[in-house]
């Protein structure tokens, strides 16, 4: 297991159409380091933002894709997703609002 810091855990949010509509829901989106585990991601965010309570977290790891330059071939590198679902009674998220 990763030795991280809750500051090091949430690297950054992920803005696309598709999580912007899952806020609705309280599901929001965020991609996180790759050795991260759930438990991790739960804590980090409810230290990070106030008042935040997470009910679950879905985690994605994503590998890296082939990409080519002339005749170097290389990958570029993995990452790791996760969706936080927060409770009903959990306040949201502020880096969100007014998007």
């Amino acid at each position: 297991m990763a030795n991280l810091k809750y500051y090091d855990v949430i690297l950054k949010p992920i803005v696309t159409e598709k999580s912007m509509n899952a806020m609705s829901e309280k599901k929001y989106t965020f991609s996180v380091h790759t050795d991260a585990t759930k438990g991790q991601i739960k804590e980090a965010v409810e230290k990070m933002f106030e008042g935040t309570k997470v009910a679950k977290v879905n985690t994605m790891n994503l590998d890296g894709k082939n990409r080519r330059r002339g005749a170097v071939t290389g990958k570029t590198a993995k990452t790791k997703k996760a969706i936080v679902q927060l409770t009903a009674d959990s306040a949201d998220i502020e880096i969100f609002e007014g998007l």
